[in-house]
């Protein structure tokens, strides 16, 4: 039980990991690439398009080869693709090695969970469920504190993205040690148990017979609402969202971002302790309502305070670079003052000190360097945030643990792998759909788009 609790779980680390850097690493490579909104979204989608890829054709193999193989067999590609993302950078190099890397980590996180599922004790099944999800998001929060410790560095995204290589050998040293699932060792005749094997089918799965259309239909239902309420968009565009809303610097979007990571452990905790006893539903429950709450403030708020996210998709000069005060009188400042304009006092107020004069202009100077959608209310950043972490800590013990906790009970052992199979491919492409089209639609819709997530989790609330 040991090793299974040190070893499985490690493949949750380094998913996390991979989740967890995007939005940092985005925020630097968008301004060396110049890289469009569409192209953005291509970045952040590669990783996701490999992730639905391999969920689509990995049930053949994790039902053939084992799921220890197959988690092996994400260590080599978690590798191989880690390596492509260090050479020259291009968008065509790196999209390609996300998706080999997508590829890799879908394949252990299905492999990973199907195993512990099959290995662990029944009555310490939701621990060890709810254990990996941690492991998921430790992994986070070392993605999105590597990005802040790189984001000075002139190409600190290859340190981000090559600290993946590390977990990658330690996952394979860790799962020589783990004994096959009792569920392979039958497959290979080891046991005689192929009976249960032959009575499911991959059709059956469509099927009434032991409920299995239901027990589908609940698990595409709670992969679908996990992803449509907006936690991929959270982990994907996290930097350059704070970065739209105040955070003027990739430095301070990369520590707030930060935040989210350390919010997401400390919110898994309570889950991995309790599920054995409160159950799945109530914490389902809990945290959908706790959810809607928050998506309510920070639409409220953004909504009073007039706030656009359009820059989101930009990538002007010295995107890079947090702003060092300068003397305006100095021509080798490097600024072009032709683009400021001259701030005019509002009625009432003849003149401003000036600490406020000096402020202004600096707001003005990150205005235009920036486009930043906030326009002078520093308090809206920090209510966003608050309403974000709200909204990250109740996904970290609801939907995001407890949804991986169902499927691992609701499905029979011997369909297991073919029904894992098709939710984890709704997973991905539900994912995959929302990321690549969150940048464009956040600069059509504006703010309705939160009114759509706040539904899903209304409806989560009512599926529950």
């Amino acid at each position: 039980m040991s090793n299974l609790s040190s070893g499985s779980p490690d493949v949750g680390l380094m998913l996390g990991y991979e989740l967890g850097l995007t939005s940092g690493v985005l925020l630097q490579l968008r301004g060396i690439l110049s890289l469009s909104c569409r192209e953005q979204e291509l970045l952040v989608g590669s990783l996701l398009l490999g992730c639905l890829v391999i969920s689509i054709v990995g049930g053949w193999g994790l039902d053939r080869y084992g799921r220890r193989w197959s988690m092996l067999l994400s260590g080599g590609l978690v590798a191989g693709g880690t390596m492509l993302l260090l050479l020259p950078a291009s968008l065509t190099t790196l999209s390609l090695g996300r998706a080999v890397v997508g590829m890799g980590t879908a394949l252990s996180g299905t492999a990973a969970c199907m195993y512990i599922a099959e290995i662990a004790p029944r009555e310490r099944r939701g621990l060890l469920v709810t254990l990996y999800e941690l492991m998921v998001v430790v992994g986070v929060l070392l993605g999105f504190g590597c990005s802040y410790a790189f984001s000075a560095l002139p190409n600190g995204w290859r340190y981000t993205f090559g600290l993946v290589l590390p977990p990658a050998v330690l996952q394979a040293a860790a799962l020589v040690l783990l004994p096959p699932s009792p569920r392979f060792l039958e497959l290979r005749g080891i046991q005689a148990g192929l009976k249960e094997e032959a009575e499911h089918g991959f059709r059956e799965l469509f099927s009434d017979k032991a409920n299995l259309r239901r027990r589908l239909l609940t698990g595409v239902a709670l992969v679908f609402l996990q992803q449509t309420t907006g936690q991929p968009n959270l982990l994907s565009y996290a930097s350059p969202l704070l970065r739209s809303v105040g955070f003027h610097s990739d430095a301070a979007a990369n520590l707030a971002s930060t935040g989210f990571g350390v919010v997401k452990v400390v919110g898994t905790v309570p889950a991995v302790l309790l599920v054995d006893r409160v159950g799945p539903k109530s914490f389902l429950c809990v945290g959908a309502v706790a959810m809607g709450m928050s998506l309510v403030t920070l639409g409220a708020v953004t909504l009073q305070s007039h706030t656009h996210l359009t820059s989101l998709c930009q990538s002007p000069v010295g995107l890079n670079h947090t702003y060092q005060g300068q003397d305006l009188n100095t021509p080798s400042s490097g600024l072009d003052y032709s683009s400021f304009k001259l701030i005019t006092p509002p009625p009432g107020e003849s003149q401003w000190n000036g600490s406020d004069s000096a402020e202004a202009l600096g707001t003005k100077r990150e205005d235009a360097g920036m486009g930043s959608g906030v326009r002078g209310q520093g308090h809206v950043k920090w209510i966003s945030l608050v309403s974000l972490l709200v909204y990250v800590a109740a996904f970290s013990f609801s939907l995001g643990p407890m949804v991986y906790v169902v499927l691992s009970e609701i499905f029979p052992t011997g369909v297991r792998g073919k029904a894992v199979s098709v939710v984890s491919a709704v997973n991905w492409a539900t994912n995959l759909l929302m990321s690549m089209t969150f940048l464009s639609a956040t600069g059509t819709v504006q703010l309705r788009y939160s009114t759509v997530q706040l539904r899903y989790s209304t409806a989560e609330v009512q599926y529950s």
